[in-house]
C-alpha cells in the first residue's frame, strides 16, 4: 500500500522548518518515497514600504534565490547522511503557499509537510491571513502534514478523526500508513447541534434520549465496520459528545497523541474564512502534528 511516492517538504531553514524537514526524510525513508525540498523567496515587490526600482527588487530577488539554493543543498547533504536518501532540491519566488501548492500538483501521490509557522512569520499579515501552513491547507489538493512535535521519534499514538463524510473516507487508511507502528484510535464526535435543534422544535426528554441512543448505537455499527474493513487490530474507535474540534484536541491531550489525522471538507469561501473549519480549527489549536486529507485524495493501494 502506498499512497505516498513524493514527500515534499517547505522549508525557510527556520527552527520548525528544520523539525518539518527531518519529519519528512523520516517518512520518505520509510515508504521509499522521493523527498523534495523546496525554499520559496518573497517578491521584493510585495514588502510594505519597498522603493527598489523593478530591476534592483529581480537582483535581490535572483540573489536570494541563490542563497537559498546554496542553503538547500547543505540541507539536502546533511539528510543524506542522516536518512541515507538523496533529496531533490527547488527553489521558486512568489507566495510560499501557492507555489508549494503549486509544486506538488506536478507530483503525483505528494504529501506536503509543513512547519507549523516559520520565523517570518509573526508580522501583522501573517497573523490575519494565517501561516503558510494554514493556508497551504486551501491552497494544496494533496494532504498536508503539519509538524508541531518536537521530537521526531515513529509516531506510536494516532487519533483518526471520522464523520462518515466523503472527506474522511480514506483517513483510517492514510493513518495506518503514515504511523505503521501506532496505535490508532478511530474517533468520531458526537455532534449535540442537532439535538440542540430537536429540542427547539419541542422534542420531550423520553423521544430525545431515544433519538440519542438509537444515534449513538447507529454510529457505533459504522465505526465497527471500519475496523472489520481495515483488518487492522492496532486499531480501536471511540464515541465522544460535543464539538468537534475542542473535542478532537481535548482526547488528542488525554492520550496523548503525536498525531491527529482528519479529513478536510465541509464550509468554503468566505463562511471558512470567519469562521473556520474543523480541520482548520484542530490544525490551529492541536498540540501535536495534523495530517490533513484533501477530500478529492484518493489511496492507491499497490
Amino acid at each position: 500500500m502506498q499512497p505516498f511516492t513524493h514527500i515534499i517538504a517547505a522549508t525557510d531553514f527556520s527552527v520548525a522548518a528544520e523539525r518539518a524537514v527531518r519529519r519528512a526524510a523520516k517518512i520518505a525513508r520509510q515508504l521509499g518515497a522521493e523527498l523534495h525540498l523546496i525554499h520559496v523567496v518573497h517578491p521584493m515587490d510585495l514588502y510594505l514600504g519597498s522603493e527598489l526600482s523593478f530591476g534592483s527588487q529581480k537582483y535581490y530577488e535572483h540573489k536570494l534565490q541563490e542563497s537559498g539554493k546554496s542553503q538547500l543543498d547543505t540541507l539536502a547533504a546533511n539528510l543524506q547522511q542522516d536518512f541515507g536518501i538523496q533529496p531533490e532540491i527547488a527553489t521558486r519566488i512568489g507566495l510560499a503557499h501557492t507555489e508549494i501548492a503549486s509544486y506538488a500538483s506536478n507530483k503525483a501521490n505528494g504529501l506536503v509537510v509543513a512547519g507549523a509557522r516559520g520565523e517570518n512569520e509573526s508580522n501583522l499579515l501573517s497573523l490575519l491571513l494565517g501561516s503558510t501552513a494554514m493556508r497551504l491547507l486551501r491552497a494544496a489538493t494533496c494532504p498536508v502534514l503539519i509538524v508541531r512535535n518536537m521530537e521526531e521519534n515513529h509516531y506510536r499514538h494516532v487519533i483518526a478523526t471520522v464523520d462518515f463524510s466523503a472527506g474522511s473516507a480514506e483517513v483510517p487508511t492514510l493513518a495506518r500508513i503514515a504511523a505503521p507502528e501506532a496505535h490508532i484510535e478511530i474517533l468520531h464526535i458526537f455532534e449535540l447541534i442537532q439535538e440542540a435543534r430537536m429540542r427547539r422544535i419541542g422534542l420531550d426528554n423520553v423521544n430525545l434520549n431515544k433519538y440519542h441512543n438509537d444515534a449513538l448505537i447507529e454510529v457505533d455499527k459504522k465505526l465497527g465496520k471500519i475496523l472489520t474493513d481495515q483488518h487492522d487490530n492496532r486499531m480501536t474507535h471511540k464515541i465522544v459528545t460535543g464539538y468537534p474540534a475542542t473535542e478532537i484536541c481535548a482526547r488528542a491531550t488525554e492520550l496523548p497523541a503525536d498525531l491527529i489525522v482528519i479529513g478536510r471538507h465541509g464550509m468554503s469561501g468566505m463562511q471558512e474564512w470567519l469562521l473556520g473549519s474543523v480541520s482548520k480549527n484542530v490544525s490551529r489549536a492541536a498540540t501535536c502534528d495534523v495530517l490533513v486529507v484533501n477530500q478529492h485524495h484518493e489511496v492507491r493501494e499497490q
